[in-house]
């Protein structure tokens, strides 16, 4: 063999051994979580607060892009759900334990980019909500003294604390920091699917294009509207009327649905307005699931 073929031969090896060690990409598998699991490498005990109704879906959802995902701004009305006067998140649950184990604090604030004596003035400024679509995060764990990261799906009715512009930071029941997902061709979905689990239904969450001070929320507990002041726990909660710019026809969400109903075959027509609409139902075992069309992230 020659030299130029002996070289050709190792390299294709080398690149073989890295693949299989490496995988094709760090963002290929992504987890699906259902409301209630704690998940993988938890930070702190659940924080999450039972909810005494499903989160129910909006009457329509933006269409799907070109690669399948759907990107939904963070100021959406009625992207978010809740009970009003009511907090999904023990958030001094939250900051106690992390203050009390100073590694993990450390470690948390380090996915967040502030300092780990800024935790708990920066937990108390986010807002308690409940998701009401599947959506695409990466999600950060805790193992062997660092933090850990994986990408992920939460279903429908997980409770989180978002930011000023409406972005997914933290998910209750495992105190995990959250930031935006990394979004590649063709991933692989992994872990068991919940009944009304659709790969083309997830949404990305997206930055609202200013600081917000109220978010616009849906009642789970009758379908009516209310505000919640940005960092309030529900104490301030007012009702509001439902947004004027929802489409025309579209009826006003309903306290529950069933996962038979929630589940569509296809997704309805795109709204002058971007809302969203979630999938609900708990976690069971399914049929494997396929991964939808190459995804990139959705534009600002």
């Amino acid at each position: 063999m020659g030299l130029a073929a002996g070289v050709a031969v190792l390299a294709a090896v080398v690149g073989l051994v890295l693949s299989s060690v490496l995988g094709a990409s760090p963002h290929k598998e992504v987890l699906l979580q259902s409301a209630a699991s704690t998940g993988p490498d938890p930070f702190t005990p659940s924080a999450g607060q039972a909810a005494t109704a499903t989160p129910s879906p909006a009457a329509t959802m933006p269409s799907p892009t070109a690669n399948g995902i759907r990107g939904v701004p963070g100021s959406t009305a009625g992207l978010y759900g809740g009970s009003m006067h009511t907090s999904s998140c023990d958030v001094g649950r939250l900051v106690r334990f992390l203050t009390a184990n100073r590694d993990k604090e450390r470690a948390w604030a380090g996915v967040e980019g502030i300092d780990a004596a800024a935790v708990p003035s920066y937990i108390h400024s986010l807002t308690p909500v409940l998701l009401r679509a599947d959506t695409r995060v990466t999600n950060h764990g805790y193992r062997n003294g660092a933090a850990t990261s994986f990408q992920s799906v939460l279903q429908a009715g997980t409770a989180v604390l978002v930011d000023d512009r409406g972005l997914p930071r933290v998910r209750c029941a495992c105190g995990n920091p959250l930031t935006p997902p990394a979004l590649v061709a063709n991933p692989r979905y992994t872990g068991q699917a919940w009944p009304s689990y659709q790969p083309s239904n997830l949404v990305v969450v997206t930055a609202a294009p200013r600081p917000m001070v109220t978010i616009i929320v849906v009642n789970i507990q009758d379908g009516s509207w209310f505000e919640r002041f940005v960092g309030d726990k529900g104490g301030q909660d007012k009702p509001v009327p439902p947004p004027t710019n929802q489409p025309s026809g579209s009826p006003s969400p309903s306290p529950s649905a069933s996962a038979s109903s929630s589940a569509s075959s296809s997704p309805p027509p795109p709204p002058s307005t971007a809302t969203t609409s979630p999938s609900s139902g708990p976690s069971t075992p399914t049929t494997p699931v396929t991964s939808p069309p190459a995804s990139s992230p959705p534009p600002p």
